[in-house]
C-alpha cells in the first residue's frame, strides 16, 4: 500500500529554519510529481511547492518563493522542503502529497496524502 510520512517538523523562531522530509514507499515515489501543502487552522489546504518526478522543474506559491526550497531524492524515495526565514504566518500543518503525472497546484488532484507535521513559528 502506498504510503507517504513526514517529518522535520517543529517549533522554530521567525527567522529560522526548518527541514521537512517525506519518505515515500516506493511504487508510488519515482515517476510520480510530489507537493507540499500546508493548512493553518480555520483556513484552507494551500499550495505550498511542487517538484517533477525527475526534479526537473519546481514550482512554489508566492508567499514562500525565494525561502522555501524543494527538492527529492529518487534514490532514497523522499522529498524534502527546506524552510528559511520562516514567518508566523508560515505556522500550519504541513503534508506531502503524490501523483502520477506532471505536479499541480490543486490539492484535489492528488491520490496520496502523508498524515501531515506541525510547523509552529513563534515571532
Amino acid at each position: 500500500q502506498a504510503q507517504l510520512v513526514e517529518s522535520g517538523g517543529g517549533l522554530v523562531q521567525a527567522g529560522g529554519s526548518l527541514r521537512l522530509s517525506c519518505a515515500a514507499s516506493g511504487r508510488i515515489f519515482s515517476s510520480y510529481a510530489m507537493g507540499w501543502f500546508r493548512q493553518a487552522p480555520g483556513k484552507e489546504r494551500e499550495f505550498v511547492a511542487v517538484i517533477e518526478w525527475n526534479g526537473g522543474s519546481t514550482d512554489y506559491a508566492d508567499s514562500v518563493k525565494g525561502r522555501f526550497t524543494i527538492s527529492r531524492d529518487n534514490a532514497k524515495n523522499t522529498v524534502f522542503l527546506r524552510m528559511n526565514s520562516l514567518k508566523s504566518e508560515d505556522t500550519a500543518v504541513y503534508y506531502c502529497a503524490a501523483r502520477p503525472g506532471s505536479g499541480s497546484y490543486y490539492s484535489l488532484l492528488y491520490p496520496y496524502w502523508g498524515q501531515g507535521t506541525q510547523v509552529t513559528v513563534s515571532s
